[in-house]
């Protein structure tokens, strides 16, 4: 298979995370529900996890929570900020984790609408939409729909001047391009672990630089005599048996990740994805493309719905993302509502010889519905 789809989950991982995974299965028990040596290999296993994730995003260790994905993070950050009727401002390009979250909060929601890669553009948006009563802000650093970064940094200043507090979605992000909550201003950052930071599924890391509500409640193995939830992180946020494999996993892609250089590995996946880009517009792809695109490719073959395309492309072994991507906003603004888009996605075990050998299927594909001269949305895209 030549898969392309890493913005959904990351395949192929370094070979170390399934060792560790296994390994943890085979030596780790419950952490902090005893002290045999099996309890305190989970505990310690968690707290290696946890301390090289703050490292990692420049924090303390305390700061950084498990989750089991970045929608569990986003609701509980969310949740912790937002009441019924409060005016949240968020970006128009966030996925449905924030706005099915902040819907079902009762919140008005205030969506800031820019050319998708102009961050000059976005920035001014949320400037003038972060207005008296506004109780919060969300942005996503980088589109799963898109690949456009937004000035994150620029925008939690705004918002630290209102003093609003501010949420990042982190989610295709991490691992690929900076994060840096405390630079940021963020209260809270999510981000899951199965995608850019190479882990296994049912991971996830929101980090607090804010005292969160808790979202599940249950024995944290400390304190069991009070029926209060510890005010303290981490464990005011981790009831229950921690996932010890997955975090075992987690801390095996982090780490093969510190062994990198960040810099080297953003400008390969850029490479492939600009490669990928110069193909499809030869073979008259509409495509959405611009400065700074990291990660994913949006694209449309002429003559073929997404979904059609997608079926074709699933047929001769090659795996894309086709649709609205749980991320209808973004179509919205982007004017690629209802159909959506196809998504192409790398990571850092993706191949240039993956790249050439999907556009040579594009290349027989193509014909099948038509050809058209190639459009690029850059920073004129349809809004």
């Amino acid at each position: 298979m030549i898969y392309l789809d890493n913005a959904a989950t990351t395949l192929r991982k370094p070979p170390e995370v399934a060792k560790a995974v296994l390994e943890a299965l085979k030596r780790c028990a419950n952490p902090g529900r005893g002290g045999h040596a099996a309890a305190v290999r989970a505990g310690e296993l968690l707290w290696r996890t946890r301390s090289l994730a703050a490292r990692y995003f420049g924090l303390e260790p305390e700061q950084v929570c498990f989750t089991a994905n970045a929608t569990e993070g986003l609701n509980i950050a969310l949740r912790s900020l937002v009441r019924p009727g409060d005016r949240v401002v968020l970006s128009g390009l966030e996925h449905n984790a924030v706005t099915r979250t902040l819907t079902g909060l009762g919140a008005e929601l205030v969506p800031v609408r820019a050319p998708l890669f102009d961050g000059a553009a976005w920035l001014e948006g949320f400037d003038r939409a972060l207005g008296p009563g506004t109780k919060a802000a969300v942005c996503l650093q980088l589109s799963n729909v898109f690949g456009a970064v937004l000035p994150v940094k620029e925008i939690g200043a705004l918002c630290a001047a209102r003093g609003i507090p501010f949420v990042v979605d982190a989610s295709q992000s991490a691992g690929l391009l900076p994060v840096r909550p405390g630079e940021w201003g963020a209260a809270f950052t999510a981000m899951p672990g199965h995608k850019g930071l190479l882990g296994p599924q049912g991971t996830g890391l929101l980090l607090c630089r804010a005292q969160p509500a808790p979202l599940r409640f249950g024995g944290t193995g400390s304190r069991s005599l009070d029926q209060a939830m510890p005010a303290e992180l981490p464990e005011r946020l981790e009831a229950g048996t921690p996932n010890v494999p997955g975090v075992a996993g987690l801390g095996a892609g982090l780490a093969w990740l510190s062994r990198q250089d960040p810099k080297r590995l953003a400008a390969r996946e850029r490479s492939l994805l600009k490669t990928a880009a110069g193909g499809l517009s030869a073979l008259g792809a509409e495509l959405f493309t611009g400065p700074d695109q990291a990660g994913v490719l949006s694209f449309r073959l002429p003559g073929a719905d997404p979904e059609t395309a997608a079926e074709a492309y699933a047929a001769r072994g090659v795996a894309l993302r086709a649709g609205l991507h749980c991320a209808p906003l973004a179509h919205e603004t982007a004017g690629t509502l209802p159909e959506g888009t196809l998504r192409l996605s790398v990571s850092p075990l993706t191949t240039r010889e993956e790249i050439e050998a999907f556009l040579r299927i594009s290349r027989g594909i193509v014909p099948r519905f038509g050809r058209k001269k190639s459009t690029c949305y850059l920073l004129s895209n349809r809004v």
